[in-house]
């Protein structure tokens, strides 16, 4: 009996794993926070719960 490579199937396969992998990191990424002034924001609540 004979094999047969399914090869379309296979590359199917890998392209679903990669995009998942892809779309995992993706989701990971966070952007980088620079120069938060901390005082500002307590300043903003404040305001907020004031108002």
């Amino acid at each position: 009996m004979g094999v047969t490579e399914l090869k379309r199937k296979g590359k199917r396969n890998r392209a679903i794993a990669s995009n998942k992998v892809n779309a995992i990191k993706q989701l990971l990424r966070k952007p980088t926070i620079k120069n938060v002034d901390i005082e500002a924001i307590k300043a903003s609540f404040a305001e907020k719960k004031a108002a």
